[in-house]
């Protein structure tokens, strides 16, 4: 029987990764069964030192490749990606524990980036606009900011990664890498491929660095002045800590934090939609998505009905091992994700609360050392700190409302602001949820769960989700600097706003 250090071993080869670890002062583990699988060589201090001097270095010539021809190499990442897709989403539903279509899904995502932003070395387009002064020509031009440090979560070790990097790169900007230290196999992989790629299109290894470890060699990334740009995606606390770090040498930040995301489901909703929506945007990946549904806010006209189905489709969801391909939720990350959900669920019944179905723990093949859980559902009488707050688990507080206005209030009246969504059939509700007095997320559907974004728009969120956007539109403009020029080709030297000088 072919063994998850096997499984992980063989993957690793398939993607170019190296095997061979001569320190192996860092564990890679499993959420599946708790085991520990390859111990891999953390990044020292002196060596994030180096990979951040090595690529400030690359990039004085990177940025000077013409932008199609950056584009290339993220276009043979893309090709690699799909030859290899398989073998990635193997790392990632090792390391984070998802089902194999989710983990397929999150190498998916890394192709449609990498499409997307091989069109987009084609399209850094800057304006030209009208002077007032004859025989004068006024534009924009955007240029590279230079190196951009990527910090990453677990709960999407590659996918997140990519949005930035396939970006950054075309943008002519170089990348260091801090991966989550709970998914560092997935890391191995997804940068062994790159670095093929890089190889295929004969340009410089150095413009994309990868460093591994725990909280500190990302703060090397946050605190070093040649890192013009830090994207980190994480909680809200982590965020508090590296904007003030960044803005205080004046780098730039990006920053995807905590998200208490909630669907409102009005009178005139389908319900058999709204079902599905919730039930996969609720309890997928185990409740440890950003985007996750973690509030229901229900018409009171309708609350019986769709709570009722809701814990009948609770009762058949199917708890697991997700390399079994009948699993539909599989382990949290550890044990500390665990004890937050029972404390949470613990507060939440103390603020008057009653736990629907679910919370309670869930024992693979007699194993303790991994932590599944059932997703749970828990009825709120009203607004409360527990429902305010993010627990990255699967608990869906379900409110109820009179009018619309009321759970427009109640939708908003959470510190965070990343994803949202309305079920109803009512379009004047629709539009309203998609005014600016409506939905204060940055993300807000129609008549769909609040997860599963798609790589075309810009992703992010407002308040305490950080305010940053990745991926898709315009969010290529993040990874570099505006530059304003006036270009005077008549044969006098007139003064702006008509001054008089000399």
């Amino acid at each position: 029987m072919t063994t998850l250090h096997d499984m992980a071993t063989a993957a690793l080869a398939a993607c170019g990764a190296t095997t061979e670890f001569t320190r192996g002062d860092l564990l890679s583990r499993t959420p599946l069964t708790g085991e520990n699988l390859l111990a891999v060589d953390a990044s020292t201090q002196e060596e994030t030192e180096a990979a951040i001097a090595h690529a400030a270095k690359a990039f004085r010539r990177w940025r000077e490749v013409p932008a199609p021809a950056r584009g290339a190499v993220v276009k043979r990442w893309g090709e690699l990606l799909r030859e290899h897709k398989r073998d990635l989403a193997t790392l990632v539903q090792i390391e984070a524990g998802k089902s194999m279509s989710e983990a397929e899904g999150e190498v998916q995502e890394m192709i449609d980036i990498c499409d997307f932003a091989v069109g987009q070395s084609r399209m850094l387009y800057g304006k030209t606009m009208p002077s007032e002064r004859p025989g004068h020509r006024l534009m924009e031009t955007w240029h590279p900011v230079g190196v951009v440090g990527v910090i990453s979560a677990f709960n999407f070790p590659v996918a997140v990664y990519s949005w930035n990097t396939a970006i950054a790169l075309v943008c002519g900007n170089t990348v260091v890498w801090k991966p989550s230290e709970m998914c560092v196999l997935s890391a191995l992989g997804a940068h062994g491929l790159l670095r093929r790629a890089v190889l295929d299109c004969d340009q410089d290894p150095e413009i994309h660095q990868l460093v591994l470890g725990a909280a500190e060699r990302g703060e090397q990334l946050v605190d070093d002045p040649r890192v013009a740009l830090v994207s980190a995606t994480g909680s809200t606390r982590m965020g508090r800590e590296v904007a003030p770090r960044v803005a205080a040498r004046f780098g730039r930040y990006l920053l995807e934090l905590g998200g208490n995301n909630a669907g409102i489901v009005t009178p005139s909703a389908r319900l058999d939609l709204a079902l599905r929506g919730i039930v996969f945007a609720a309890a997928g990946t185990a409740g440890q998505r950003c985007t996750t549904m973690r509030r229901l806010i229900v018409h009171e006209s309708v609350a019986e009905e769709l709570i009722g189905t809701i814990v009948e489709a609770y009762r058949s969801l199917t708890i697991g091992d997700p390399r079994d391909e009948s699993v539909l939720v599989g382990p949290l990350i550890n044990e500390a994700a665990m004890t937050a959900m029972q404390d949470a669920l613990r507060q939440a019944e103390a603020e008057g609360g009653e736990i629907l179905i679910g919370g309670e723990r869930v024992l693979v093949d007699a194993n303790e050392q991994s932590f599944y859980v059932e997703p749970a559902v828990v009825r709120m009488p009203a607004q409360s700190e527990v429902v305010r707050t993010e627990t990255f688990a699967p608990i869906l507080y379900v409110l109820t409302y009179t009018d619309f206005e009321e759970a427009l209030e109640m939708h908003n009246a959470v510190p965070q602001g990343l994803s949202s969504a309305i079920f109803t059939q009512d379009q004047a509700e629709a539009e309203l949820f998609l005014s600016a007095g409506g939905s204060d997320c940055g993300i807000a559907n129609v008549n769909i769960g609040t997860s599963g974004a798609e790589i075309g728009g810009a992703f992010g969120g407002e308040k305490d989700t950080g305010g940053g956007r990745e991926s898709g539109s315009d969010a290529w403009k993040a990874y570099m600097r505006r530059a304003t020029n006036t270009v005077n080709y008549g044969g006098e030297l007139p003064l702006a706003q008509g001054v008089k000088f000399l």
